[in-house]
């Protein structure tokens, strides 16, 4: 009998070992689990945050479109007036402001002196040059916000006189 009972005790025992094996491999499974969804739900906390920021950046962007209208509007009247006039002394105030303001929120002009780059230039006619795609005349400014082109500058660029004998190879 006594051996009985040590063996009974023995595959008790070993019952018990077995069973916390099994639910110490099932707690460390759980426990993965929920440190993977722990670190999927910062990936998407830290990508909302993200895309929340580009998406509060670049939603301006249709506003600040139609401000560099006004701007333009205001920079016409500019540069036809009388430069002593404080009425103009007061709208070139105004001006300064709004495109400080416009910068302040990473809007910038794109420079369009020298060459004509597609990327951000549109070119609205061409004009006889020495060299091919030299900008000569901005008709409007274009403005970027950031990397976005918001409006692209309209220019006038330049284009070599053909020879008639190179003509006469194209056609």
């Amino acid at each position: 009998m006594n051996g009985d009972r040590m063996t009974a005790k023995s595959e008790k025992k070993l019952e018990c070992e077995t069973k916390l094996e099994e639910s110490e491999a099932k707690a460390q499974e759980y426990l993965d689990m929920a440190r993977r969804v722990q670190a999927e739900f910062e990936n998407f906390r830290k990508r909302s945050v993200k895309e929340n920021e580009e998406f509060k950046k670049f939603a301006t962007a249709d506003i600040a479109s139609e401000i560099l209208t006004i701007a333009d509007d205001l920079e016409r009247a500019l540069s036809h007036a009388d430069a002593d006039d404080e009425l103009v002394k007061g709208v070139r105030a105004i001006h300064s402001n709004l495109m400080k303001l416009l910068q302040s929120r990473g809007i910038t002009e794109i420079d369009a002196s020298g060459m004509f780059d597609p990327n951000c230039h549109e070119a609205l006619c061409i004009c006889d040059g020495e060299k091919d795609n030299e900008i000569t005349e901005v008709f409007q400014k274009g403005y970027r916000m950031d990397n976005r082109i918001l409006r692209y500058s309209k220019v006038k660029v330049t284009k070599t006189k053909q020879q008639e004998g190179d003509e006469k190879c194209q056609e």
